[in-house]
């Protein structure tokens, strides 16, 4: 056991667990990682909100239930007691046709014409010389398992207790209970009209309300699992589609894509990540490229500079023209490299920053610049009296590219004309030689890279073949594109078509 393993803390049951290995540097890799999954925590989020919520409708319902229990027994002893008191206060003896003068015998009367419903019992309470006072019932059976009737204890409490209303608090059960205290002369009482309520019926009741609300939730709560979790999966597939296909990507395989279905969240992410994935496939395509590109480049010179150093003698002579020859190589090679990276920076967003700019002013000064690079017939053709919104900065390395190619493929004397036009909706700057033009094979493959024409008067360019695949490449970040025409009289005519944005 080595000793990045012995000092590993041992797992906790039910928690993520990692294995990692220490390699001969130090590293350390990990190997696995338990992970739950977005469905099952879904699942696990749903249930504990429906277990809140349903535990939480069970306990108020069972607390709106105790309370109206409790409402409706104050109720009852207070009505109880009101009958009561009218009674005793407008009460008159049967048997003498006089009002009643003995407690006793008010109390017996009084019960004999009452109905005590389930779970009340109605005492009469009288006072008498030992501690217990004596009791008038109204005969009914209680339901309860020590009414109060037959607790001497309780009737002891009740009929001495200063207060109207009251609790006994029983290991059996409760007593709610309300006492009309009768005494005819003032002093302490003769006598009490008592009505006691055991609610200990009731509170079962609403316990088993509780009780079926909560078996209720139980079954709602594993019918929610089953459905939720054949909706989680629904939804979720999209995403398993997304990660199968994250799994999947290799730099050599980007071709695969998320099947969109429905108009929802889920169909936006497979939609977004379809996106990205063409984008990732233009990105790694275009570093394919560069890597490609500089690699069949660069490989020339990069031979050509070891073979004259390698046959290089002692001679001063061929040593400067060996340093000569190396030195224009590795000035080649520098060209190569910044017109690469230029085209690979061409793919990114920021490329070009288009600004407001007056056409015609950007159209002379390109001409301007471009009659310094050689003895030729330069012409201002048309020029468009507009303003745009484009980068200036950019279209002006592109038609400057166009007039070097130009250059490039006209004798002293020639003429090549720059300009610019309106076309409806688009924009036009143009370049036109009258050259010895472009042979048709050529025109289709001019502006892709390392692609030379060889109809200039029959020679090759001495370029490496990137200028018009970096004016196609500004052009197209443009929104426009770059085309090739033959020019009236002979020679060939390059054009940058732009989208017109105004300011």
């Amino acid at each position: 056991m080595t000793t990045t393993e012995a000092n590993q803390p041992a797992p906790v049951p039910g928690t993520t667990t990692a294995r990692t290995t220490t390699g001969p540097a130090g590293t350390t890799a990990e190997h696995g990682r338990a992970r739950i999954s977005a469905r099952v925590r879904i699942l696990l989020w749903l249930l504990l909100v429906m277990t809140v919520a349903f535990g939480s409708v069970a306990t108020t319902v069972r607390t709106i239930l105790l309370r109206d229990t409790d409402q409706r027994i104050a109720d009852l002893l207070a009505q109880e007691a009101v009958e009561f008191t009218q009674f005793e206060g407008r009460g008159i003896d049967p048997a003498s046709g006089r009002p009643f003068t003995d407690p006793a015998r008010l109390l017996r009367v009084f019960l004999e014409r009452q109905h005590a419903d389930a779970d009340e019992e109605l005492i009469g309470l009288v006072a008498g010389p030992g501690p217990d006072p004596a009791k008038i019932i109204q005969q009914r059976e209680i339901p309860a398992l020590l009414p109060l009737h037959e607790d001497t204890v309780a009737r002891r409490e009740i009929f001495g207790s200063p207060d109207a209303t009251g609790t006994v608090e029983r290991p059996i059960g409760d007593i709610r209970w309300a006492k009309v205290d009768i005494a005819p002369y003032g002093g302490d009482p003769q006598a009490a009209f008592v009505v006691a309520f055991h609610p200990q019926r009731e509170q079962d009741r609403a316990d088993e309300v509780f009780r079926i609300l909560l078996a209720i939730s139980g079954v709602a709560l594993l019918m929610t699992t089953g459905i939720g979790w054949v909706v989680a999966g629904r939804i979720l597939q999209p995403v398993r589609l997304v990660r199968a296909a994250a799994a999947q990507l290799t730099e050599q395989d980007l071709t695969r894509r998320i099947p969109v279905h429905g108009r929802d969240d889920i169909a936006a992410l497979a939609e977004t990540f379809n996106a990205m994935l063409d984008r990732l496939e233009r990105a790694f395509a275009a570093q394919r490229e560069f890597v490609d590109d500089a690699g069949h480049e660069l490989r020339t010179p990069i031979t050509i500079v070891r073979g004259h150093l390698e046959v290089m003698g002692d001679d001063p002579a061929e040593r400067e023209e060996t340093v000569r020859l190396v030195t224009d190589e590795l000035d080649r090679m520098s060209r190569i490299v910044e017109d690469l990276l230029l085209l690979a920076k061409a793919e990114r967003p920021d490329f070009v920053t288009p600004e407001p700019v007056q056409l015609a002013e950007l159209t002379a000064d390109v001409y301007v610049k471009a009659r310094a690079l050689g003895e030729r017939d330069w012409h201002l053709g048309e020029v468009a009296d507009a303003e745009v919104r484009l980068d200036p900065q950019r279209i002006t390395q592109a038609m400057v590219q166009l007039a070097q190619n130009a250059v490039q493929h006209t004798g002293p004397g020639q003429r090549i004309s720059i300009g610019s036009r309106a076309e409806g909706p688009h924009i036009e700057l143009y370049v036109a030689d009258r050259g010895s033009g472009v042979r048709p094979q050529d025109a289709d493959v001019i502006f892709e890279r390392f692609r030379r024409g060889t109809a200039r008067r029959g020679t090759r360019g001495s370029g490496a073949g990137l200028g018009l695949s970096i004016v196609r490449a500004i052009a197209e970040a443009h929104g426009g594109r770059a085309s090739l025409h033959d020019t009236d009289g002979g020679g060939a005519t390059f054009v940058l078509t732009l989208e017109e944005a105004r300011p």
